[in-house]
């Protein structure tokens, strides 16, 4: 599936919500994910189940010269999730205000075209438009993944050991995005105190 040349590749990408047709295109650009960088960690039974969790909101596929390049989910919270009980003791809210961004992978052909950044963008703006907190959690090895989400201004709430089955233990960084709220503007011509 790797291409030297796209047609349409000075065109920028874009970014619209998955549909159920996508999900064959999906799992082929997972698969060449995990075959070039070992995301997921541990390859699905079902990868089209995996990309489509009950706890699921809404997801977007990236497209990239006509062709999916990415794809980032944004579900409830579960209770195989570590970052929301954290933001939750940090924010004083409950986890059902929070949102967890998931499944995020972008073709390797179609990197450094800011995909990534574009994808997650959209899932913060839709978890703020429905009054949610975004938070994510990702393996501790993936250091791509973690230098992304931290030049995007995510916030790293702490590194925790989770065990995914009696034999296998994982490290996993949990981030939190930015707090919306800002400090007030000052006005022209007023000193600070």
């Amino acid at each position: 599936m790797k291409s030297e040349s796209l047609s349409g590749a000075d065109a920028p990408p874009s970014i619209r919500q998955r549909a159920d047709r996508d999900l064959g295109d999906c799992v082929r650009v997972l698969a060449e994910v995990h075959e070039n960088d070992g995301y997921p960690v541990n390859w699905p039974d079902s990868p089209t189940a995996w990309l489509t969790p009950p706890s699921l909101i809404v997801s977007w596929v990236a497209e990239l010269g006509g062709r999916p390049a990415g794809h980032l989910g944004l579900s409830h919270s579960t209770a195989g999730d570590a970052a929301p009980g954290l933001w939750s003791a940090r924010a004083g809210v409950g986890t059902d205000a929070i949102a967890v961004v998931n499944r995020l992978f972008v073709a390797p052909w179609a990197r450094g075209h800011g995909i990534g950044a574009l994808l997650m963008a959209r899932a913060v703006t839709a978890a703020r438009d429905r009054g949610l907190h975004p938070v994510l959690d990702v393996v501790a090895s993936e250091t791509a993944a973690a230098a992304l989400y931290e030049r995007l201004g995510w916030q790293l709430l702490a590194t925790v050991e989770q065990r995914w089955s009696p034999e296998q233990r994982v490290a996993v960084r949990c981030y939190a995005a930015a707090p919306t709220h800002a400090a007030p503007a000052r006005r022209p011509g007023r000193r600070a105190p």
